[in-house]
C-alpha cells in the first residue's frame, strides 16, 4: 500500500483546466467537480478576494468603485500571479472539504505556445495554493486530443484545433508526441472585444464584456447560415450618455469578427504546412477534430473545411475535452506520465 502511495496517485488528487475563461477541476475517481469562471473580485482597500468564480463574474461591471472584479488570466497565462494563487487555492478547498491536511498531486493544462517561465508560474502558483510537489503540467492540445478520445500513442497523425478563452492550440499528435503545433493568442476574448469595437464604431454604443459574449453565442458565425438572425442589443449611447437599444444581425456580427476568425483558419493552415506527408494523409482520413468553446462557433467547421479541404468533426463534449484528457491522466497515471512535464523538465 505504501508503495502504492509513494508511485501513484491516491486521496483528491486533481486535473485542473486552469483557462482563461472558466477554470474546470476534475477529480480522481469522481469526474469533473468543479466548473467555474476564472473570475476574482477583490476589495481594493484590503486586497481580500470578496468573491470568487460564478459569483465574481456577476459583479464584472456592477461593482462600486472599491470592489475590482478581475481575470488572473490572459491569453491563457497569468496575468496576476496573486489572484490566480487565491483562486486556485479558493478552488483546492471547494474541492477538499475540510481535509485542509490533504495536499493533493495536480495536473494543470498550459497552451503549447507557453514560455518557460509562464510554465514555472503556473507551477508556483499551484504549488503555493496547496498542491503537493512537483505539480504536473500538460499541454492544452495533447489534453484536448485524449479527452476527445483521439489515440495519441498510435503511430498515426490525429490533429486537434483546441479553441479556448484566450487561446487557440493547434497541434498534429503522433506516438504520444506533438510533431507540429501553433499556438495563437486568438480566441474567444478576441471573438468579443471585436464585437465590442465594431458596435462602438457601427453604432457609437458602448458594450460591456458580458453582453458581447452573449451576443457572440447567439449571433456569432463563421461563414454565411441558411437563415440569418437578428437580435436587440442594450448599451449607452456614447454621444448622448443615454441607454440606448439596436437591432444587429448575424451577417453585421459575422463582419465583426471576420479578422480573429481569419487568423484562426490561418493557424490551422500554418499547422497543415508543417505536418509530415505520412500524418497529412491519416489526417485527411481521419478528420481534424475541434475542442474548446470555439469549436461551438456557427458554421466553423464547415468554414474550416471549405477552406482546407479536410474532414472536420468536433467533438462529443468540446467545453469539457480538456480537463477530461488531464483526469484520464490521473486514472491512468502509468500509462499517461509520458505526456506530462514536471517543474524538473528542462
Amino acid at each position: 500500500m505504501s508503495e502504492k502511495i509513494l508511485n501513484g496517485f491516491f486521496g483528491r488528487d486533481m486535473a485542473v483546466d486552469l483557462g482563461t475563461a472558466n477554470t474546470l477541476v476534475y477529480v480522481r475517481g469522481r469526474g469533473i467537480v468543479l466548473n467555474e469562471p476564472s473570475v476574482v473580485a477583490v476589495n481594493t482597500k484590503d486586497n481580500r478576494p470578496v468573491a470568487v468564480g460564478m459569483e465574481a463574474k456577476r459583479m464584472i461591471g456592477r461593482t462600486p468603485s472599491h470592489i475590482q472584479a478581475i481575470r488572473p488570466l490572459r491569453d491563457g497565462v497569468i496575468a496576476n500571479f496573486d489572484m490566480c494563487e487565491k483562486m486556485l487555492a479558493y478552488f483546492i478547498r471547494r474541492v477538499n472539504g475540510t481535509r485542509r491536511f490533504s495536499r493533493p498531486h495536480m495536473v494543470i493544462c498550459v497552451p503549447s505556445g507557453i514560455t518557460g517561465v509562464e510554465q514555472r508560474a503556473v507551477q508556483e502558483a499551484a504549488e503555493s495554493a496547496g498542491a503537493r510537489k512537483p505539480a504536473y503540467i500538460i499541454e492544452e492540445p495533447m489534453a484536448a486530443a485524449i479527452g476527445a478520445g483521439l489515440p495519441v500513442h498510435e503511430p498515426t497523425g490525429n490533429m486537434v484545433v483546441d479553441i479556448g478563452g484566450g487561446t487557440t492550440e493547434v497541434a498534429v499528435i503522433s506516438l504520444g508526441g506533438i510533431v507540429a503545433s501553433q499556438s495563437v493568442r486568438i480566441a474567444g476574448d478576441e471573438l468579443d472585444e471585436a464585437i465590442i469595437q465594431f458596435i462602438k464604431k457601427e453604432y457609437s454604443l458602448a458594450l460591456g464584456e458580458r453582453t458581447a459574449e452573449e451576443i457572440k453565442i447567439a449571433l456569432g458565425s463563421a461563414c454565411p447560415l441558411e437563415e440569418e438572425l437578428y437580435a436587440e442589443i442594450r448599451g449607452r449611447d456614447l454621444i448622448t450618455g443615454l441607454p440606448k437599444t439596436i437591432v444587429t444581425t448575424t451577417e453585421e456580427i459575422r463582419e465583426a469578427i471576420e479578422e480573429p476568425v481569419s487568423a484562426i483558419v490561418d493557424a490551422v493552415k500554418v499547422t497543415l504546412d508543417k505536418t509530415p506527408p505520412e500524418l497529412a494523409a491519416d489526417i485527411m482520413e481521419q478528420g481534424i477534430v475541434l475542442t474548446g468553446g470555439g469549436a461551438m462557433l456557427h458554421g466553423l467547421a464547415a468554414r474550416l473545411m471549405a477552406e482546407t479541404g479536410m474532414p472536420i468533426v468536433t467533438a462529443d463534449d468540446p467545453l469539457n475535452s480538456v480537463v477530461m484528457g488531464s483526469g484520464q491522466c490521473l486514472e491512468s497515471f502509468d500509462v499517461l506520465k509520458g505526456v506530462l512535464m514536471t517543474s524538473q523538465t528542462p
